[in-house]
């Protein structure tokens, strides 16, 4: 019986995606091409498919199975044409018996791989790199065979190598789209058992899950999209759907539920518009427009994201560095102006809120620039900052005061270094001459519970709102 799945039931496979893409006759999706819909329709499924799973993957730190797999389904691939070609002559290239040698072909890679692992000689990456090399090799070997035989040259095997969508057929689409429902049904179902196995393995034993079986199910549905993916993007490139989106959305959330929504937007909207883009531009290939846009969305999370984008980390930095510069400068000035208070004044204040008055008292840039050994130039930008803050004003003479709001800002930062110097001087034995630059690099970071643990330690000692400093 000769096999024939692209003929089968066709027409009504056709019906059943054109009421799946076209929402409206008014609707802009029909100015697309039909044939471009039915690509794009498969695309976007794997590709949000490829999201999901790949979070799990990137969270277990199996990120690379992916390529593996997609690798290890080459020689599957060709035995399947060989096999089939041997019963039913002209039918190799039948797509499920062609997508059945690829997943056998990538389990067993995956299995390779796992066995070398036991042998605990031989570390993940090498086991990797030598089950992918040999089985990718084999692959090659099997198709230069097929293409010397007489029917080997309408094969078009190599579709499976570099991908080629656009021959992706309605009935194709069919099946992509029912084995990402079966994925993503499975991640949904299993969704808080997958999460337990990626942060937490040994508690996930503690409660007696099998553990072993939900991780051979994940690896099952990593080989499952890589070769349903084979065909859109190619072996070589699948992975990339199963890693890049992922890790795009890791630099948006750091909570596995939005993390997961996240990278199946990121997959399905990269899939979408490489597959407009190649049907746009003549001799651009779906596959690696596909993954560029992917890359770029990448890009785009990695100086964007909220959570771990280098922009914000940079604005993070920049607005930490000038608070810590903005602190410093107060209590240079404060401890400058200490000197003119008398010291039967700063004995009797004894809590924060009895603070010296400095108000009276003019500073000049050139106290704060001996002081701090700053350039002008930085000394006149944390003036700037500090006045448009309300803590310090500047006279029609030039010269800077405190405002009481930071009188109470400047005697809390030199009232935090000057604890900081003390515990090191009593408790980690920090001589005196060293103490200084040491409490610098801490003094910013302390919390207000380690502030109180300082005062019950050196309250006795140190009674008074700000204490003495304990170096010259």
């Amino acid at each position: 019986m000769r096999i024939a799945w692209r003929d089968l039931n066709d027409r009504l496979v056709m019906e059943v995606l054109a009421v799946m893409i076209d929402l409206s006759v008014a609707s802009p999706a029909t100015t697309i091409p039909y044939n471009t819909r039915i690509v794009m329709l498969g695309t976007l499924l794997l590709g949000m498919c490829s999201g999901v799973v790949g979070v799990f993957m990137l969270l277990r730190k199996k990120a690379l199975v992916g390529d593996v797999a997609s690798h290890a389904a080459l020689p599957g691939i060709g035995i399947a044409y060989l096999v089939v070609e041997a019963f039913s002559p002209g039918a190799g290239k039948s797509l499920p018996w062609l997508l059945v040698g690829a997943s056998l072909s990538a389990a067993g890679g995956v299995i390779v791989t796992n066995l070398i692992q036991r042998t605990r000689l031989i570390k993940e990456d090498a086991a990797l790199g030598i089950v992918l090399s040999l089985f990718f090799g084999a692959g090659i070997v099997l198709l230069t065979i097929i293409q010397g035989m007489k029917t080997g040259s309408a094969a078009g095997l190599n579709d499976f190598i570099f991908g080629k969508a656009a021959a992706m057929t309605a009935a194709d689409v069919l099946l992509i789209a029912a084995a990402s429902s079966v994925v993503l049904f499975v991640c949904l179902a299993l969704f808080k058992e997958f999460a337990v196995l990626c942060f937490d393995e040994e508690y996930a034993r503690a409660l007696g899950w099998p553990v072993q079986r939900l991780d051979l199910l994940l690896t099952a549905l990593v080989v499952g999209v890589t070769v349903i993916g084979m065909q859109s993007v190619g072996l070589l490139l699948v992975v990339a759907l199963l890693v890049i989106p992922p890790t795009a959305a890791r630099f948006w959330s750091d909570r596995l539920g939005p993390m997961v929504l996240i990278a199946g937007v990121v997959g399905g909207a990269s899939s979408s518009i490489g597959v407009l883009l190649s049907a746009s531009i003549r001799q651009l290939a779906a596959g690696p427009t596909i993954v560029l846009i992917s890359a770029l969305l990448f890009g785009v999370s990695l100086v964007f994201g909220s959570v771990g984008g280098t922009f914000w980390q940079w604005q993070r930095q920049r607005i930490a560095s000038r608070h810590k510069g903005q602190l410093d400068l107060l209590r240079a000035g404060y401890e400058a102006l200490e000197d003119r208070l008398a010291p039967a004044d700063l004995a009797s204040k004894t809590t924060t809120r009895e603070l010296p008055d400095l108000t009276p008292f003019p500073l000049t840039s050139e106290t704060l620039v001996a002081a701090r050994s700053w350039s002008s130039k930085r000394v006149a930008e944390l003036l700037r900052s500090v006045i448009a803050e309300g803590w310090l004003r500047q006279d029609s003479d030039g010269q800077y005061r405190f405002t009481l709001a930071g009188t109470r800002i400047a005697a809390r930062a030199v009232r935090n270094h000057r604890l900081w110097e003390l515990y090191l001087i009593h408790f980690a034995e920090v001589a005196p001459g060293r103490v200084d630059r040491e409490a610098d690099l801490i003094e910013h970071v302390l919390e207000p519970g380690i502030i109180e643990q300082l005062e019950e330690l050196l309250e006795h000692e140190h009674p008074r709102a700000v204490p003495e400093s304990p170096h010259p």
